[in-house]
């Protein structure tokens, strides 16, 4: 894909969320759009001993209204930070490319950002640059009715929706037992493979 690819903002991103980037010139991430519920915008996917893992980030949401996802403050009154770190440390912490990563990310999650949109904004740039990806990343300035366009991701990589994207196969801590997942995070083939991630994307 070349041009430019739209995507909304995500917590952790999918491999699939980051093959479409490195297939990019530019990547614009949706600022402009009202929040959705139960999307990637605040949650991810881990393969743990157990099989897969949901870690959602907590949000206030505010009233009834609509809320722009820009708008979206992240809720501390719950324990997130150690939960989502302690779930990575589980799943993760026996991965040959662990100890290289993790601490980056620990220190993101831990900085208790206001907006979830700047949550995730740092770890996608921090992550871009752990896989070397050199697409450029900005923000969308006014929101796009979504018309179905080729290189608009916003509301297909969901996960509520099958994908056609999928992942070469790679050596997973727990693939033997639980098989191959495409909606995992990327730290999954990050922790992994490490320098070799941008390969599988």
């Amino acid at each position: 894909m070349s041009g430019n690819v739209l995507l909304s903002t995500a917590y952790l991103p999918s491999a699939e969320y980051f093959a479409r980037i490195a297939g990019a010139e530019a990547a614009l991430i949706e600022k402009e759009e009202n929040y959705i519920k139960q999307s990637y915008r605040n949650r991810c996917y881990l393969l743990s001993a157990s099989g897969m893992q949901s870690l959602t980030v907590p949000v206030y949401r505010g009233s009834i209204h609509k809320t722009p996802v820009k708008d979206i403050r992240i809720d501390y009154s719950k324990r997130w930070q150690q939960v989502h770190l302690g779930a990575l440390v589980s799943a993760y912490g026996s991965s040959p490319f662990f100890l290289y990563y993790y601490e980056t990310i620990e220190k993101i999650i831990l900085r208790n950002h206001e907006f979830l949109l700047d949550l995730n904004m740092e770890l996608l740039m921090s992550i871009n640059k752990m896989v070397n990806l050199e697409t450029e990343i900005k923000y969308t300035t006014e929101y796009m009715p979504d018309t179905g366009a080729e290189n608009d991701f916003r509301y297909r990589i969901s996960p509520k929706k099958k994908s056609d994207y999928q992942t070469q196969p790679y050596t997973r801590v727990f693939s033997t037992k639980e098989g191959f997942y495409c909606k995992l995070s990327i730290v999954d083939l990050l922790f992994n493979m490490g320098p070799e991630t941008i390969s599988f994307l």
